[in-house]
């Protein structure tokens, strides 16, 4: 049943009373609901000690508690139980989202109150929502002075007090990629935990209610990344859980799903409960300060991957998606890709990848990866591996950090080969077989390569002098790829924002790594305007662009690349040579 309650100062569409903060008292004495095995809430009785003031920011108070019965007093407070609702005199109150520092030997837990969780419906827009749970009125939240209220509790309880944690279940994933990427999942506020539960599309029965155990979806298919937390409040239409942020990233779009917790595992450091997630059954649209915000029946949109391995004559097709959100999905792209390359027989120190494949962005050229990634020497250098990884989440950080449009990413196709020894080379020396030349002439460049552990190679790149260049010193470049794409990004500035189209043209104008690339460098300035580029301009024309330049638009490098030829080679390019020659 609905209930109008403006004794509140709330209208609340909620299917159960509420208790306003300014009600709760020392002393009073209720019960929490939340899964220790299978899908069925216990019950956990709560005696409330006190309130924490601003705990969790300005008017951001907390309601302490002690839970009290056997197995809470055996696990403590666990990962995973955050969101549990609770009740006084059968009015919800809010839900456990905090617990006390480390090793502590009492279940202690703070609670955010009800108020703070119905505020996030207020931020829901997407289609076809229903009227928000709840509208504040504009009463205040904080107590109000009188008998039997709840205390204040020392400021300095505040600093012991910090959000249960999330688990983040890696399911599929080996222990090198958890402790390579779980301080970067870590900083957003979520516990990776290494194989403590999986993921499935089995259908679970019971339905979801308040007290159940509920996931959250950042990587699901061949492999699963799912994080799990408690359902405070559900109706037909949306439930609130978890009682603080999952990743505090607002408005979001990840998979919601059913989950069955398999056993909570106690523990004075680190106890947590291993779940299994379901079946999905809608999305989390909201992630906020005061919890989440899921919908029934919602269609998450997520980006489909298609990832094939190939090693040895065979070739191994992975398939997963993985959530569609700025911040995430560089990471857990990365995470993923780097399980994936590292995750088969054929793989050692001293392999080498090439990598072909694009990134599909609706309304956009489709971005383009063909490159080849090679061990490094030197104590800071990245594994093979990890610079694979490193490359396609720097694309998706590109396209998604712009100020502009957003990416609608609709798909993923990568094609790994892993071939079976160090694939480096360094160019060790270049020459020319002219000193001098004529505009329109042909200048043949010869390379020398040297492999890791091979013997030199050889290679004749001609590149043709413009017909416009100028008398006098032509400077030629002999560079890999990463260089001139250096040069590149001199020219379009450090740092600056363009538009996705921009961005986009930009990365698939970039150079491969496994070709040496001859480029003719002349002393005329070369301007640069988003991803257009304008070589060899005489200073008459910069004197008429001088407008755009001082807005910032442009940008201008003291030399033009007039001409470039390349040659491809079968290893990563690496080193620089720059060579003179006279033009008559």
């Amino acid at each position: 049943m609905l209930l109008c309650s403006a004794a509140f100062g709330i209208e609340n569409k909620l299917n159960v009373p509420i208790m306003r903060l300014q009600d709760v008292k020392t002393g009073m004495k209720g019960e929490a609901l939340t899964v220790f095995s299978g899908t069925k809430p216990e019950k956990m009785d709560v005696e409330v000690l006190g309130i924490l003031r601003n705990m969790s920011g300005p008017k951001g108070d907390v309601i302490l508690v002690r839970l009290h019965g056997e197995k809470p007093e055996y696990t403590g407070v666990v990962a995973g139980m955050s969101g549990s609702p609770v009740y006084i005199d059968g009015k919800l109150i809010g839900a456990l989202a905090y617990r006390i520092g480390e090793m502590s030997k009492e279940p202690i837990a703070g609670v955010t109150p009800i108020e703070s969780m119905l505020e996030i419906s207020e931020y829901d827009k997407t289609p076809g929502s229903d009227p928000q749970i709840a509208k504040s009125k504009g009463t205040p939240l904080a107590p109000t002075a009188g008998p039997g209220v709840a205390p204040e509790l020392p400021q300095s309880m505040n600093s012991y007090l910090k959000p249960i944690d999330t688990p983040l279940v890696f399911n599929g994933f080996s222990q090198e990629v958890l402790q390579k990427f779980a301080p970067q999942f870590a900083q957003a506020g979520i516990m990776p935990v290494m194989g403590a539960g999986s993921s499935s599309d089995a259908k679970q029965p019971e339905p979801i209610s308040a007290g159940s155990s509920v996931g959250a979806v950042l990587v699901r298919g061949d492999m699963d990344i799912a994080a799990t937390c408690t359902v405070t409040y559900a109706d037909s239409d949306h439930l609130l859980a978890c009682g603080h942020p999952f990743l505090n990233f607002g408005e979001v779009e990840m998979p919601m799903t059913k989950s069955q917790v398999l056993a909570t595992l106690p523990s004075p450091l680190n106890a947590f409960k291993i779940a299994n997630t379901t079946e999905t059954v809608g999305s989390f649209v909201q992630d906020r300060k005061s919890g989440i915000l899921g919908r029934f029946g919602k269609e998450p949109q997520m980006i489909p991957v298609t990832l094939n391995v190939s090693a040895n004559g065979r070739t191994r097709t992975l398939h997963f998606e993985v959530l569609n959100n700025a911040r995430m999905t560089p990471v857990a792209m990365m995470a993923s890709v780097y399980n994936a390359v590292q995750g088969t027989n054929a793989y050692g120190e001293d392999i080498t990848f090439h990598v072909a494949g694009s990134i599909d962005v609706a309304g956009y050229p489709k971005i383009t990866l063909d490159n080849m990634y090679a061990p490094q020497d030197g104590g800071t250098a990245q594994p093979a591996g990890m610079q694979v990884a490193t490359a396609v989440g720097d694309r998706f950080n590109r396209i998604f950090d712009n100020p502009y449009q957003k990416a609608d990413v609709r798909g993923v196709n990568l094609n790994v080969s892993l071939l079976d020894d160090r694939r480096a080379a360094r160019l060790e020396s270049a020459r020319t077989d002219l000193i001098e030349a004529r505009p329109g002439d042909t200048v043949n460049v010869e390379t020398v390569l040297r492999p890791y552990r091979g013997e030199a190679i050889v290679r004749q790149i001609p590149v043709k002098i413009p017909t416009s260049a100028p008398k006098g010193t032509l400077r030629i470049l002999i560079s890999d790829g990463d260089t001139l794409d250096r040069i590149s990004r001199m020219g379009s500035g450090f740092n600056r924002k363009y538009d996705l189209s921009s961005t986009i043209s930009m990365l698939n104008q970039e150079h491969s790594n496994s070709r040496v690339y001859v480029s003719l460098l002349e002393s005329l300035p070369q301007a640069t305007v988003g991803d257009s580029v304008m070589p060899a301009l005489p200073g008459s024309v910069m004197n008429v662009m001088e407008g755009m330049r001082a807005t910032q638009d442009m940008t201008v490098l003291g030399e033009s690349r007039v001409s470039e030829a390349s040659s491809p080679m079968d290893y990563v390019v690496t080193g620089q040579q720059v060579l003179n020659i006279n033009i008559k």
